[in-house]
């Protein structure tokens, strides 16, 4: 019986991941140009890590998360985000007694059972990035200048970014309360997700996306009418610093995002492309996180994005990232001592950090030089028996035809110093 990939997930061949290293090659240089180290961290954590700090009445850990036992009988879950793992090893590893703030990114896959959809997977990749110890909106600030800049290198322009703020646990607890009453009487009439929602965390009934519900959130009291004076002060701070550095921003005072840890800042940036519309990346303050999961009273705030949303994004712009590398050579051979030759010389080169390719399956030099042809090779170098005994083979530039005969001597220092 064939075995096929399970439900929501894809392989990711070669030719694809020329892309996928051009956008991780320069997700990695913006964050580490900021100052950031990346980190990577377990697939699989304790559970608890994930029900305290994501939120037990998410969706993530009531519906989606990969939970299972060890041998032992430990209940172990496969990692749905990253900013749980990271704030579990800011703390586990004494991250808060090194010079603050620390910056951290990381390029993972994470995994929840959700509906597979157009660029959305069981198992998914992310981008991301965090800040501990930093209160300042400027914090905020910068992962925004971050993203705005990563998303420059790819060519992506025109995307929206939204921002709003959630309070805190001062002035939260107030507005919760104002949200129940103003659903109280509406909430028959909203979907079962919300009815719970109405009970465990108000408000998230702002972040429900059934149209119905949509609709009779749109009166709703907005929390950036119920702050709080430290709340209201940072997020004119941070409003304030993205006009300074002319980033292009709307208040949208329905954004919360989906995962009970944020506080103040909240954002997204969304896409208004056919296809791909909607939110391409995240992110917020989460001040209360570390605290809660056993650390210090520590500060953070991060982002995270999905990168095959990302990439249908580029995809719908007609993005082209990244090209096939070329062969710098190919020999061609005929006779088993232009063979042997051509595997050690093959060998070196290699060593030496050219990409060097031959033929493995015994073809004809017709078919060889085909194959060159087909890998988009830079030079073939043709020899055979009778070339080795007098030291000599022939070098081919295929993109103009142009033969030179060289000794055998010579071949490793004219590739290696580039004087073909």
């Amino acid at each position: 019986m064939k075995i096929s990939l399970p439900k929501g997930t894809k392989d990711i061949l070669p030719g694809e991941m020329i892309k996928w290293n051009y956008i991780e090659n320069a997700f990695s240089n913006v964050c580490k140009n900021a100052g950031y180290g990346e980190i990577r961290f377990p697939v699989f954590e304790y559970t608890d890590l994930f029900n305290r700090g994501v939120g037990d009445s998410t969706d993530i850990v009531q519906k989606e998360m990969y939970t299972f036992e060890d041998k032992s009988g430990r209940s172990l879950t496969l990692r749905p985000e990253g900013t749980a793992g990271v704030v579990r090893s800011y703390i586990e590893k004494g991250m808060s007694s090194l010079p603050q703030p620390v910056k951290l990114f990381y390029m993972i896959t994470a995994y929840r059972y959700e509906n597979v959809q157009k660029g959305r997977y069981r198992e998914f990749n992310q981008f991301g990035a965090e800040i501990f110890g930093a209160k300042s909106p400027y914090a905020d600030i910068e992962v925004i200048s971050i993203l705005s800049n990563f998303y420059s290198a790819l060519g992506i322009r025109n995307l929206a970014l939204e921002i709003n703020s959630i309070g805190c646990r001062v002035c939260r607890p107030a507005y919760n309360i104002k949200l129940k009453e103003y659903y109280k009487d509406k909430i028959k009439g909203m979907c079962a997700d919300c009815k719970k929602r109405y009970e465990t965390n108000p408000l998230r009934l702002l972040d429900c996306k059934n149209e119905n519900c949509i609709a009779i959130s749109a009166d709703a009291p907005f929390i950036t009418d119920n702050l709080c004076g430290e709340c209201a002060t940072h997020f004119s701070g941070f409003k304030n610093g993205l006009d300074k550095m002319n980033i292009d921003y709307t208040v949208n005072k329905g954004i919360v995002r989906g995962l009970d840890y944020y506080t103040k800042t909240v954002f997204e940036f969304v896409s208004e492309n056919v296809g791909t519309q909607g939110t391409i990346c995240g992110g917020g303050r989460y001040d209360g996180l570390v605290e809660s999961l056993g650390g210090k009273d520590v500060p953070g705030i991060g982002f995270s994005m999905g990168v095959e949303r990302l990439l249908m994004e580029l995809e719908s712009r007609g993005i082209i990232l990244g090209k096939p590398e070329r062969p710098e050579i190919y020999f061609v051979t005929v006779g088993e001592k232009a063979y042997a030759y051509a595997r050690n010389l093959s060998c070196a080169l290699r060593k030496a950090g050219i990409f060097t390719e031959m033929d493995l399956l015994g073809r004809s030099v017709k078919a060889q030089m085909k194959d060159a042809n087909r890998k988009n090779t830079i030079y073939t170098v043709v020899m055979g028996d009778d070339e080795i005994s007098q030291n000599k083979a022939v070098i081919k530039i295929m993109d103009t035809g142009e033969k030179k005969d060289v000794s055998l001597d010579s071949i490793f220092k004219r590739i290696t110093e580039k004087k073909v």
